[in-house]
């Protein structure tokens, strides 16, 4: 947003105050003398002076403008003052709500309102006049502060948007990317890992077999169990699909994972702090596997020890191997040939992305240690708050103020007592205007009950004009109260017209006769919201102007008053529709080009995650599968060959990972297996998103059925919002449900209509039961019409069916 010259609006006010005084007095012919001229030049000029620095020093400026008008008021003529005292005063309250907290600026505004409200009725009483006064230095100060509340809240809710397009925007390129790493670092991880040990260990039952044959039964058992794991695990690694089920905590995942190098000959000791769920806790997971692996490869059976402190400031990972004995370095490494080469810089790129840095080499008794520093409990930035202690000298200082008018209240006594009524114009009057500003600060969250409650206020002015005898322009509090109502017309019609239609229920079934719909109810249309708003204000015009003993004719004065307010009525409400419009396209705008980045993100990735698996299947899988076979045959020699196949394999797909850029022509549309890559191209933007898999979801889904449950999901995400969503897949009654709370915009029409219709694809159900919660049904035996088969942007379904059977065959 385009800020002006600080200096810009300082100076225009100022000249307009030269033109009004002395100015307009000089060619009356009253010349002010000059003394009265070097006094406004003093005043005026401090005041456009201050307001200069507004934006650097809101709340002193504030002061300074307040005090040097309250000083210049008194010796300075009318009007010497008026146009810095109103204008700069609002300017200056405009500044400290736009740059300051919301508690600072209702501090400011209340304090200086109570403040210049005590200092006038201890000076003039409280009149008709000075009644109007307040009231509308009142109005002119709440206009004010609402203005810059309003501004700062549209500066926040810009920065924050462009903030999540740039993230989503960067996401879409580093998505796929991302996925190629992750992949990368995964089956380098189950290779060195799981079929080292398996090497290592069938290796070793060979050497001692003449001396120990036990350690053959051992070996190959192990082997099995070892070749199984590897098979799961890189099922794991090609589809990652969100579950429910709790994962270990990260200490006791590091834990077992000492045990198991334990159990395979390294002598480890270990000592770790509880770590912490998410990047930091799965780096050290990497990082200590990592490292230990490769001591077993380089130095096996020499003592490790591992360290991982968790502190404020940093996490430490530490594992440090001694060097192997000489034995063992004559024989050469157990693992020797087995590495790739590319274990360290994978080390570094996982600390990097947890936010850490790794470093590595020997030590000095000729060793080796990795030493990781990750985040530690302080690293996430804690937003800034306002001390305590300054808070509480912000109140004092505002009570002290707002008592300082009293002062000579409570010193001076004065034995007379103003004439007139018990109560006059100007505290009804007060009380009315305070009553309406209440009611529009309920406008946002009961908009009926406050604009209700506003329509009610103006059918009393003329009531209080009647009573009070008030003598004022008959018009101007009736110009007051019409204000409010047109303020509140316009908040109204910029809401969306969705918002206040209550809960929507909306399913592609017809319900049954026995269960009626609560949302088939009879609303008023809100296009005849300002007919009775005109209708009030016109009778409280008419009954005003008629109190006074109007000359003009009823009929040409009800006329007159009905199209007039009619007018206002019908201009707030344009207004505020076109308003809204307005504001609602952009976040259309903005949401759909969200979800067109997060669909083509997660397209990209998902063709990258398929072209790994498809090599990984033709060739470590298949070798992982003779690795079992022949450890269950009994066959030594033929596992450690295999196994050291499958390790072979991996480093070649590895290779190929790296090296190859290249990507399929038909991107594959993704299924279930692709939510994980959804959720975190989500998450990117700043949403909190989470997706649960419970037990009870088959694994073998129809094609169809799988493409469906991926575009319902991306559909509820699509549709918008910034509340935190949750999103569970579950079973229920022989139907497959996708269950979405915290999605308050996609229970609104139109969404609801693109839902509906992808579940009556499949012969599904959608039923939006709460305000923000969706659920939709998807028959798991659903029979398919011809437009299930042709998913979005018209390209077949036939990528999503060998997904499908690529679940299946897990």
């Amino acid at each position: 947003m385009e800020r002006t010259d600080d200096r810009f609006i300082p100076v225009l006010l100022l000249g307009v105050q030269a033109v009004l005084w002395p100015g307009a007095a000089l060619l009356s012919g009253a010349v002010p003398s000059a003394a009265e001229l070097l006094a406004a030049l003093l005043a005026d000029g401090l005041v456009a002076a201050a307001l200069t620095a507004r934006r650097a020093r809101p709340v002193p400026v504030l002061i300074v403008v307040v005090a040097a008008c309250a000083v210049g008021a008194g010796p300075l003529p009318t009007g010497a003052v008026a146009v810095l005292g109103t204008a700069g005063v609002a300017l200056a309250l405009f500044t400290v709500a736009a740059e300051r907290d919301t508690t600072t600026a209702l501090l400011c505004v209340v304090t200086l309102a109570t403040w210049q409200a005590l200092h006038g009725v201890g000076l003039h009483g409280l009149g008709d006049r000075q009644g109007l006064d307040l009231v509308l230095t009142a109005l002119l100060y709440a206009a004010a502060t609402g203005t810059g509340l309003r501004l700062r809240r549209l500066r926040a809710a810009r920065r924050t948007a462009e903030g999540r397009l740039h993230r989503a925007q960067a996401e879409r390129h580093r998505l796929p990317a991302a996925e190629r790493r992750r992949m990368e670092r995964e089956l380098h991880d189950v290779s060195a890992h799981h079929l080292t040990a398996v090497v290592v260990t069938v290796e070793a039952a060979l050497g001692l077999r003449e001396r120990r044959p036990e350690l053959a039964d051992q070996a190959v058992r192990f082997a099995a169990g070892t070749g199984r794991e590897v098979t799961r695990a890189l099922s794991a690694v090609r589809a990652p699909v969100p579950s429910s089920e709790d994962l270990p905590a990260p200490e006791e995942r590091l834990r077992e994972l000492v045990a198991g190098f334990r159990s395979l000959g390294q002598p480890v000791t270990c000592e770790i702090d509880a770590l912490p769920e998410g990047g930091v806790g799965d780096a050290a997971y990497g990082i200590v596997r990592e490292a230990l692996t490769n001591a077993v490869r380089h130095a096996s059976g020499a003592p490790t020890t591992v360290r991982c402190g968790y502190g404020e400031a940093h996490t430490e990972v530490v594992v440090r191997n001694a060097p192997p004995d000489a034995s063992a370095s004559a024989a050469g490494p157990r693992g020797g040939g087995l590495g790739g080469g590319r274990g360290q810089n994978l080390l570094r790129g996982r600390a990097r992305e947890a936010g850490g840095t790794l470093t590595s080499g020997p030590t000095p008794e000729g060793g080796w240690e990795v030493r990781a520093v990750l985040p530690g409990r302080t690293a996430a930035p804690t937003p800034v708050s306002v001390p305590r202690t300054y808070r509480l000298a912000q109140f004092a200082a505002a009570v002290g103020l707002c008592f300082q008018p009293l002062l000579p209240v409570l010193i001076v006594r004065d034995g007379t007592t103003p004439a007139g009524p018990g109560v006059s114009a100007g505290a009804l009057f007060a009380l009315l205007a305070a009553a309406q500003g209440l009611a529009l600060l309920w406008l946002r969250r009961t908009p009926r009950t406050a604009l209700g409650t506003l329509l009610v206020l103006a059918a009393l002015w003329p009531a209080a004009m009647a009573v009070s005898g008030y003598a004022g322009p008959v018009l101007l509090p009736l110009a007051l109260s019409t204000l409010a109502t047109c303020v509140a017309l316009a908040t109204v019609a910029a809401r969306d017209p969705e918002a206040d239609l209550g809960v929507l229920r909306a399913r592609s079934r017809p319900p049954a006769p026995a269960r009626p719909s609560k949302a088939a109810r009879v609303a008023v249309p809100r296009s005849a919201v300002p007919v009775p708003a005109a209708v009030v204000h016109a009778a409280a015009a008419t009954v005003a102007v008629l109190d006074r003993g109007a000359t003009v004719p009823a009929w040409a004065l009800v006329g007159t008053a009905t199209a007039t307010a009619a007018l206002a009525a019908a201009a707030a409400w344009c207004a505020g529709s076109w308003y809204g419009r307005r504001g609602r396209s952009a976040r259309e705008v903005e949401e759909g080009r969200l979800a067109a980045w997060t669909q083509e993100a997660v397209r990209d990735a998902w063709a990258e995650r398929r072209r790994i698996t498809a090599g990984l299947e033709s060739t470590v899988l298949a070798r992982t599968a003779e690795v079992v076979e022949e450890a269950e045959a009994g066959r030594l020699a033929q596992t450690a060959e295999r196994a050291r196949e499958a390790l072979a394999a991996m480093r070649a797909l590895l290779e190929t990972v790296r090296d190859g850029e290249q990507r399929t022509e038909l991107r594959p549309q993704p299924t279930l297996q692709a939510l994980d890559l959804l959720v975190h191209q989500w998450q990117a933007t700043g949403r909190q998103v989470e997706v649960r898999l419970t037990d009870r979801v088959p694994r073998r889904l129809s094609a169809e059925l799988d493409l469906a449950a991926y575009r319902a999901a991306e559909t509820v995400l699509a549709a918008g919002g910034d509340e935190p969503a949750l999103l569970v897949l579950d079973t229920a009654d022989g139907d497959l449900t996708l269950t979405a709370t915290g999605v308050p915009r996609a229970t609104r029409r139109a969404a609801v209509e693109r839902l509906a219709a992808r579940a009556a694809l499949l012969g599904g159900t959608l039923a939006v039961e709460r305000p923000d919660t969706v659920l939709v049904r998807l028959p798991l035996t659903a029979v398919p019409s011809q437009e299930a088969l042709v998913p979005s942007g018209g390209r077949a379904a036939a990528p999503a069916r060998g997904e499908a059977h690529e679940e299946g065959t897990r």
